[in-house]
């Protein structure tokens, strides 16, 4: 699992990086969800880098 917190705001973003975040399951800014740790989630981590922070747990 892994803790995925949105740090950035999604105004003024890219409808994809948008999508991929709410993707994630994030809908305001400082929130903090659990997600998998799987390819898929993994990728829209890395295409949203510079929004989120994340807190990778065993």
């Amino acid at each position: 699992m892994m803790r995925v917190t949105l740090v950035r705001s999604v105004h003024g973003r890219l409808a994809s990086h948008k999508a991929c975040v709410r993707g994630l399951g994030l809908r305001r800014m400082h929130q903090v969800v659990e997600v998998e740790d799987t390819p898929c989630t993994r990728g829209m981590v890395n295409k949203v880098s510079y929004m989120v922070k994340v807190l990778e747990e065993s």
